[in-house]
C-alpha cells in the first residue's frame, strides 16, 4: 500500500520540509561583519605596506652606498662610518638565551600543564591564570623585574649590566607566550592518538614523546617563533638592564652591551652633523631593515620546520 503524506497548504510535508532545509535566508549581520573585517584587513595591509615602502625608500640608498660596511662597522659618530656589528652580536647572543632557556622551559612546562597536571587542580588553574596574565604585560615591567633580579640581585652570576641579564630577562618575557603556544598545540592533538598509544602498553612518557610531540611540533615551532621574533624587536626592556645607546668599545658577554633595536632608537633622534653625506635617520631605517631581515630569517626557517614536520605526520 503506498504512503500517502498530507498536504500543509497545498503543498505536501516533504515539499515543505525540503523548501524550509533548502531555503537560504539573507544574512544582514553577517555580511556586514565579513565587509568590516576585510575592511580591517585592507586598512592594516595598506598601513604596512606604507610603512614598508617609506622604510625601504629612505634605507635603499644608504645600503646601496656602505653595502656590507654597514653590517661589520662598529657603532661611531659619523652616520657615513658607523654600522650594526655591535648590535647584531647582542642580538644574537639574546637570541640564543632565548632558544637554550626560554624555549626549553616554555615547552617542558606546557607538557606537564597539558599531559600529566590535573585540571581540576586548584593549584593548576591558578598557575594558568598567572602565565595569561604575564602575556599581557607590557615589555617594560619585564625590563624592571629584570633589572632588579638579574642585575642587582644575581649581579654575582650576571656581572650586571651585561647581555647575561639581558637574555635571561628576555627569556623572562617570552616564556608565558611560549607556554601558551605550545599548550595550545598540545591540546590540539587528538585524544585517540593518545589512546591508541596507552592501548598498545605505552607509558604516559612514551606516549607523550613518541606521539604529541611530534603531532604538536609544528603549532609548537611557529610559537616559539614568534616569540623570538618579539625578543629581537623589542627595546624597553634592553634600556632599562643596560643597553647602551652611545659608543661602545668592544662586545662581550661580560661588558656593556647593545642591540639592533637599541640602535634604532639611538639613531632616530640625532640630528646629522655637519659635512656628512648621510643621516641618522637614514642609518636608523638601514638598522630596520636589518633587523627586518633578520626576523623574516627566522620566521622562513620556522615555516621550512614546520612544514618538514606536517609531512613526517601525514607520512607524505
Amino acid at each position: 500500500m503506498a504512503l500517502v503524506t498530507p498536504a500543509l497548504g497545498g503543498k505536501t510535508a516533504t515539499e515543505t520540509v525540503r523548501a524550509s532545509l533548502t531555503r537560504r535566508e539573507r544574512d544582514t549581520a553577517g555580511f556586514v561583519m565579513a565587509g568590516l573585517l576585510l575592511f580591517a584587513m585592507l586598512l592594516t595591509l595598506v598601513i604596512l605596506l606604507t610603512l614598508l615602502i617609506q622604510l625601504f625608500a629612505e634605507a635603499g640608498p644608504y645600503l646601496a652606498d656602505r653595502k656590507w660596511s654597514f653590517i661589520t662597522s662598529s657603532i661611531g659618530s659619523d652616520p657615513d662610518k658607523i654600522g650594526v656589528w655591535p648590535g647584531l652580536f647582542g642580538s644574537a647572543v639574546i637570541g640564543i638565551a632565548v632558544v637554550v632557556i626560554a624555549i626549553p622551559m616554555g615547552i617542558a612546562a606546557a607538557v606537564y600543564l597539558e599531559e600529566y597536571a590535573s585540571a581540576k587542580n586548584r593549584w593548576t588553574q591558578l598557575i594558568l591564570v598567572n602565565i595569561r596574565n604575564l602575556a599581557g604585560v607590557p615589555a617594560v615591567i619585564f625590563g624592571v623585574l629584570g633589572f632588579i633580579i638579574f642585575v642587582t640581585w644575581l649581579e654575582p652570576m650576571s656581572s650586571g649590566k651585561t647581555l647575561i641579564a639581558a637574555g635571561l630577562t628576555m627569556s623572562v618575557l617570552v616564556l608565558p607566550i611560549i607556554v601558551i603556544t605550545s599548550m595550545e598545540a598540545i591540546r590540539a592533538v587528538p585524544q585517540g592518538l593518545r589512546d591508541g598509544g596507552f592501548g598498545v602498553g605505552a607509558s604516559r612518557w612514551e606516549v607523550t614523546r613518541d606521539h604529541v610531540l611530534p603531532y604538536a611540533a609544528p603549532g609548537i615551532l611557529t610559537g616559539t617563533m614568534l616569540s623570538l621574533a618579539r625578543a629581537f624587536g623589542e627595546a624597553a626592556p634592553l634600556i632599562i638592564v643596560g643597553a647602551v645607546t652611545g659608543l661602545l668599545p668592544e662586545t662581550s658577554l661580560s661588558g656593556r652591551f647593545t642591540a639592533v633595536p637599541i640602535l634604532i632608537y639611538s639613531w632616530s633622534g640625532k640630528p646629522q652633523p655637519p659635512g656628512s653625506e648621510h643621516s641618522f635617520t637614514e642609518a636608523a631605517a638601514a638598522a630596520g631593515v636589518v633587523l627586518l631581515v633578520l626576523v623574516l630569517f627566522f620566521n622562513s626557517a620556522a615555516i621550512v620546520l614546520r612544514n618538514r614536520f606536517e609531512r613526517r605526520r601525514t607520512g607524505t
